[in-house]
């Protein structure tokens, strides 16, 4: 049996958007696991009750169902050590922990305030409400002030948010070194969510983060770049 990851979507099924689904899809496509994608959207709460709790990814896997990106990382790697190992070892799994923390904490914070409002915009009917209300909810003002002053923001957001991934990226090929590992797909998936629901330009074509990026886009025969999502 295949396993089943549940990934955030917009109105349309094949346009992914969670940056911690991102990272799963990129984990298993590392690990060399087959999958089935299940569409899943912020209305669909009944779908994933099994799992004990309300967010995706949700990964399932015969009887075991696993949530939480870090959890379910933690245990492809536990339950498929004969597969290509996501952290490089218990060293390269604890390092990893930091860029699962600077991404929460900095980049992603940083990152949506640029795309906001195209998430809003590509979401189900059924799920814009709860959306609005819940977002607006935690920036104090309407989505459209958020992003309001984005062709600024995106300013700081490369010359600031982004330096000491920058600076790590102008000296080696991957954030894993001669090869990408986990800590590559946390960082990826943040701008793979982004590329999946915005236009907006968020890199220099001469970033080196940029070519990291498209490295990635390119990696398991183009997988991020043949989904859905704009040439950004």
């Amino acid at each position: 049996m295949s396993i089943l990851l549940y990934e955030l979507a917009g109105a349309d099924d094949h346009r992914i958007f969670s940056p911690f689904c991102w990272r799963i899809r990129m984990a298993l496509l590392h690990k060399g696991l087959d999958f089935k994608s299940i569409p899943w959207r912020f209305s669909d709460k009944e779908k994933i009750a099994h799992s004990g709790q309300s967010r995706v990814p949700v990964l399932e896997d015969g009887d075991t169902v696993v949530s939480d990106s870090w959890a379910i990382a933690c245990y492809l790697d536990d339950h498929y050590p004969n597969h290509p190992s996501l952290f490089g070892g218990k060293d390269g799994q604890a390092l990893s922990r930091f860029y699962y923390d600077w991404v929460g904490w900095t980049l992603q914070t940083a990152l949506v305030r640029l795309v906001l409002m195209d998430i809003f915009n590509h979401l189900h009917p059924n799920d814009k409400a709860y959306f609005r209300h819940s977002r607006e909810h935690r920036f104090g003002m309407s989505l459209e002030q958020v992003s309001a002053d984005r062709d600024q923001a995106v300013v700081d957001f490369r010359q600031k948010t982004l330096v000491p991934l920058r600076e790590t990226l102008q000296t080696q090929a991957y954030l894993g070194g001669d090869r990408p590992l986990y800590a590559d797909y946390i960082v990826f998936g943040a701008f793979q969510w982004a590329r999946a629901i915005s236009p907006f330009p968020l890199l220099d074509r001469d970033d080196p983060i940029y070519r990291w990026r498209d490295t990635l886009l390119d990696a398991f025969d183009g997988a991020a770049r043949q989904s859905t999502g704009y040439a950004v």
